[in-house]
C-alpha cells in the first residue's frame, strides 16, 4: 500500500497532477453524464406529453419508435458509466478502509483522497440510478404505447391498421416476434405446469373424475336433457302454443347448461390445486364465459331450427331449409370459441400490436365468410326446393330484412379487411353476433311469454279455471288479464334487450350485469356530461329504431287488443291511443338524447336561442301544439264527434299535434288548427249523447180539420222506427195566416246524424198518407195579369184555388 500511496502523495503534494490524470477518465464521464441526463430526461418527458396528445396509431407508432431508441440510449450511458464506477471503487478499494479507533492515522492527503472519491462515487451511482431509471421509465412508456394501440384496435373504427392483403398483416403467422414468442411460452409453461399438478399422485384421482365427467356431460347431457324436457312438454304442460315455445327455450338452456357444467368440472381439473399460477386462473375464469356465450348461439340455432322436432319449429321455416341451415349455428359457435380464445391469450400475456391484428382480422374474416355463407345457403336451399316443385315459406318483411341486414354487414366486414380498418371489421363482428344472438333471444322469450300468459288465464286450463271461479271473474276478464301480463312481460323483455344492445358487450355481458346497466339507465345515471362518440351514436340509434318499434307496437295493442274490452267509448280511446303517442315521441327524442351523452344543462343556450324564435316564427305551432294537449286533456271534443265551426259542419277523424282532421259529408278533409277549437265558437251535436230532433213544419188550407191532420201526423212518427217513444213525438200550432194554418210536428232519434235520413222517410210516408186521406196542403195565391184589347180594363184572375 506504500508503494502505491506514495506516488499518490507525491503528486499532491507538489501540484496535484497525478490525483486529476488518475481521475481523469471519471471526470470525462462526469461531465458527458451531466450533459446527456438532462437531454434524456426532456427527451422523456416531451414524449410523455406526445403519448397523451397522440390521437392516430402512426402517431402513436413512432412516438413507440422514438421511446425504444430513447431506451437505447439510456442503456448505452449506462454501460458507459459502469466502467468509471468500477475504476473508483478500486481505487477506494486499494486505500482500504478508514483506520480504526485507536489505531494509526492515515495521512491527510490519503483521507483527502478517500473523501474525494466517494463523493466521486456517489455522484456516479446518482448518475447510475437516473440512468436507469429513464431507462425503466421508456422500457414502461413503450408497453403503455403498446396497451393503448391494443385498446384503439377495439374502439377506434376509424384506425387504419393496414389491409389483410399485405404482407406485414401475415408477418406474426410465420415469424413471430421474440417478445412475443417469450410470452406465449411462459404462458404454455404455466399450463403446462397446470396440467402436471393436477395429475401428481394426490390429486390424480380427482382430476381423471372430473375429465370422464367432463366428457360424458358433453357426449350424452345434452341428449339427455332433450328427451326430458320433451317429456315434460307432452305430458304435463298444456295443449297448445305453450309447449312449442317453452320446449325451444329449454332446449338452448339445456346446450348452455350440459356445456356449462362440462367446461367447469374442465377447468376444476385445471385450477383445483393450490400451487396453479394465477395467469392459468384467469384466463379458465374468461374462457367459462366465452364458453357459455358459445353454447348459448348453438342451443339457439338448435331451438330456432328444430331438426329433430319439425312440427314444433316455432319461425316459418321449411324442412329442407332448416336442414341446410343446420351445420351453420356449431360452425358460427367454434369460430367464436376459437377466435375468443387468441384474442383473450393476446389480451392477457400482452403480444405486439401487429400480433393482436393479425388475430383480429382472421376472426373478423371468418365471421364475415360465415355470416354470408348463411343467405347464400339458404337462397340455394330455396332455389332447389323451387326447382324440385316444392313451395318454401313465404318471407316476411322482417325476415327480409334481417336477410339484408346479415349480407350487407358482412359485404362491410370483407370491405373493411381489405381497405385496411380491421378495427371497425372487429367492431361489426362482434356486434352482428351480439345483435343476433340478443334478438334471437328476445324472439323465443316473448313468444314464451306469451304463450305462457294465455295458458294461465285461458278459460279451459286448470289454472285458468281455477282463477276464475275463485276470483268471481269472466272469459272476457280473463283475456284482458292474459293481454295486460302478456304486453308487460313483452315490454320488459324488449327493454332489458334495449339495454343489452346498447349497453352489452359480446363475451363479457352476464344477466345480472344487465339488470344492474338497466337499474342505472333508471336511475338516470351516465347523462352527467356531453360526450359525444361514435359508439354513443350508433346507441341512439339503435334506442331511437327499438323506441319508436316499442311505441307503435304498444300503440297498436292498446288499439286493437286492450282498449277494445273495456267499457270507453271510441273516441275516448282513440284520444288515448293519441295522447298516449305523443307523449311517447316526446320522451324517445329525450331519451335519445340522453343516450348520446348530452347533458340537459349544456342545452340551455339551444333552449334560450329556441325561445327567441318561438316568440316570432314558431308560436302558432307551439300554440296550436298546446292547444292540442287540451283537445286530448280536456275532451271538449273528441275522435267520432259531429261538430260545426266557422261554418265547417263535420265528423272529427282525428286530433294530430298541430291541427285536428274534420270528414264532411262528402268524404272531403278539412284540416282546422287546434287553436280554433280553443278560442272560437265550436257546437258540439253529440256531446253527451245528444239527441237527434227530427222536426217538419207543413202548411195547410183554412178549411181543413186540424184534429185529423194532427193525428194522421203523430200516427206517422210514431209507426216509424227511429223515432224514439221518449220524448214522445208533439204537434204545434206554429201560425195561422190567410195563405192558412202551420202545423210542426217534432220527434226525436238516438242520435243527430240519423236526422237527415229519417225526416227524408217521413215526408215521404206523410205525402202518401196525406194523399190517401184526400188531405191537401195550401198553395200560395197567384195573381195573373191577362192582356186586353185595346181601351179596355185589365182582366184580373185569382187562380189560388185552382
Amino acid at each position: 500500500m506504500a508503494a502505491v500511496l506514495a506516488p499518490m502523495g507525491g503528486a499532491s503534494a507538489a501540484d496535484a497532477t497525478a490525483p486529476v490524470a488518475t481521475a481523469a477518465p471519471a471526470a470525462q464521464v462526469k461531465l458527458v453524464a451531466n450533459v446527456e441526463l438532462p437531454k434524456l430526461q426532456k427527451q422523456l418527458d416531451t414524449l410523455k406529453q406526445r403519448v397523451s396528445a397522440a390521437t392516430s396509431d402512426n402517431q402513436l407508432s413512432t412516438l413507440n419508435e422514438a421511446t425504444q431508441k430513447l431506451s437505447v440510449a439510456a442503456d448505452a450511458l449506462v454501460a458507459s458509466i459502469q466502467p468509471d464506477r468500477a475504476q473508483v471503487q478500486g481505487q477506494l478499494d486499494v486505500l482500504g478502509p478508514p483506520p480504526a479507533e485507536g489505531a494509526m492515522a492515515e495521512t491527510s492527503v490519503v483521507a483527502q483522497q478517500r473523501i474525494v472519491l466517494n463523493n466521486r462515487k456517489t455522484l456516479i451511482d446518482s448518475q447510475l440510478e437516473h440512468a436507469k431509471a429513464i431507462s425503466t421509465s421508456a422500457t414502461n412508456l413503450s408497453a403503455q404505447i403498446a396497451d393503448i394501440r391494443r385498446n384503439a384496435l377495439r374502439t377506434q373504427m376509424a384506425l387504419n391498421s393496414g389491409s389483410i392483403l399485405a404482407g406485414s398483416f401475415w408477418t406474426p403467422l410465420f415469424n413471430l416476434s421474440p417478445e412475443d414468442k417469450q410470452r406465449l411460452d411462459n404462458l404454455g409453461e404455466d399450463f403446462v405446469d397446470a396440467w402436471q399438478s393436477a395429475w401428481e399422485p394426490d390429486w390424480r384421482v380427482g382430476s381423471a373424475t372430473l375429465l370422464v365427467m367432463a366428457l360424458a356431460i358433453w357426449i350424452f347431457g345434452s341428449r339427455l336433457l332433450d328427451k326430458l324436457l320433451e317429456w315434460f312438454s307432452i305430458h304435463l304442460l298444456p295443449e297448445g302454443r305453450l309447449r312449442r315455445s317453452f320446449l325451444a327455450c329449454a332446449s338452448a338452456l339445456a346446450t348452455v347448461f350440459s356445456v356449462g357444467v362440462g367446461a367447469e368440472c374442465l377447468f376444476l381439473l385445471f385450477t383445483r390445486h393450490p400451487d396453479v399460477p394465477q395467469t392459468v386462473i384467469d384466463f379458465a375464469n374468461e374462457l367459462f364465459i366465452l364458453t357459455l356465450f358459445s353454447a348459448l348461439v348453438s342451443g339457439l340455432g338448435r331451438a330456432f331450427l328444430s331438426n329433430k322436432r319439425p312440427s314444433w319449429r316455432l319461425p316459418a321455416i321449411s324442412d329442407p331449409i332448416a336442414l341446410a341451415m343446420r351445420s351453420l349455428p356449431p360452425m358460427l359457435a367454434s369460430f367464436i370459441l376459437i377466435f375468443g380464445t387468441v384474442e383473450q391469450i393476446n389480451n392477457l400475456v400482452g403480444t405486439s400490436v401487429a400480433t393482436t391484428i393479425f388475430g383480429n382480422g382472421i376472426s373478423s374474416l371468418l365471421m364475415a365468410l360465415t355470416a354470408g355463407y348463411a343467405p347464400l345457403r339458404t337462397n340455394r336451399a330455396r332455389r332447389r326446393l323451387l326447382a324440385q316443385g316444392g313451395q318454401p315459406e313465404a318471407r316476411t318483411l322482417i325476415a327480409g330484412l334481417i336477410h339484408l341486414s346479415i349480407t350487407l354487414t358482412a359485404i362491410a366486414i370483407l370491405v373493411s379487411l381489405l381497405v385496411g380498418y380491421i378495427a371497425l371489421a372487429r367492431f361489426l363482428s362482434y356486434e352482428l353476433v351480439w345483435v343476433g344472438l340478443i334478438l334471437c333471444s328476445l324472439y323465443l322469450l316473448i313468444h314464451l311469454v306469451v304463450d305462457l300468459s294465455d295458458a294461465l288465464f285461458s278459460p279451459t286450463t286448470l289454472i285458468g279455471q281455477r282463477i276464475k271461479h275463485s276470483l268471481g271473474l269472466d272469459d272476457r276478464h280473463l283475456s284482458q288479464a292474459a293481454t295486460v301480463m302478456s304486453a308487460i312481460g313483452k315490454t320488459v323483455l324488449i327493454l332489458l334487450a334495449a339495454v343489452a344492445l346498447i349497453n352489452g358487450t359480446f363475451g363479457s355481458t352476464t344477466p345480472l350485469s344487465l339488470l344492474s346497466k338497466a337499474i342505472d339507465m333508471w336511475g338516470g345515471k351516465g347523462l352527467e356530461k356531453l360526450n359525444i362518440v361514435p359508439a354513443h351514436v350508433m346507441n341512439a340509434l339503435i334506442f331511437l329504431a327499438i323506441g319508436v318499434y316499442v311505441l307503435r307496437s304498444v300503440r297498436r295493442w292498446l288499439d286493437k287488443d286492450f282498449l277494445p274490452h273495456t267499457m270507453m267509448e271510441p273516441g275516448m280511446r282513440a284520444s288515448l291511443v293519441i295522447l298516449f303517442s305523443n307523449l311517447g315521441y316526446i320522451l324517445i327524442t329525450l331519451l335519445t338524447l340522453s343516450t348520446l351523452g348530452i347533458q340537459w344543462n349544456n342545452l340551455a343556450w339551444i333552449v334560450s336561442a329556441l325561445s327567441v324564435g318561438i316568440g316570432f316564427g314558431l308560436q302558432e305551432i307551439v300554440k296550436n301544439f298546446i292547444s292540442g294537449l287540451i283537445l286530448l286533456i280536456e275532451r271538449p271534443v273528441k275522435v267520432g264527434d259531429l261538430i260545426t265551426i266557422s261554418g265547417v259542419e263535420g265528423d272529427i277523424r282525428r286530433i294530430n299535434v298541430r291541427a285536428t282532421e274534420i270528414q264532411l259529408g262528402d268524404r272531403s278533409t278539412v284540416i282546422v288548427p287546434n287553436s280554433q277549437f280553443i278560442s272560437q265558437n265550436v257546437r258540439n251535436v253529440t256531446m253527451g249523447n245528444a239527441q237527434g230532433v227530427v222536426t217538419i213544419a207543413l202548411t195547410f188550407p183554412l178549411d181543413i180539420d186540424p184534429e185529423a191532420v194532427r193525428n194522421l201526423l203523430l200516427e206517422t212518427y210514431h209507426d216509424h222506427e227511429s223515432i224514439q217513444e221518449t220524448p214522445a213525438p208533439s204537434v204545434s200550432f206554429s201560425q195561422l195566416g190567410p195563405s192558412g194554418i202551420v202545423l210542426s210536428v217534432t220527434g226525436f232519434v238516438r242520435s243527430p246524424r240519423i236526422v237527415a235520413s229519417t225526416k227524408s222517410d217521413l215526408l215521404f210516408e206523410l205525402l202518401k198518407r196525406m194523399r190517401a186521406g184526400g188531405i191537401v196542403l195550401s198553395s200560395p195565391q197567384k195573381m195573373i195579369f191577362e192582356n186586353s184589347p185595346l181601351g179596355t180594363t185589365p182582366v184580373i184572375v185569382d187562380r189560388s184555388a185552382q
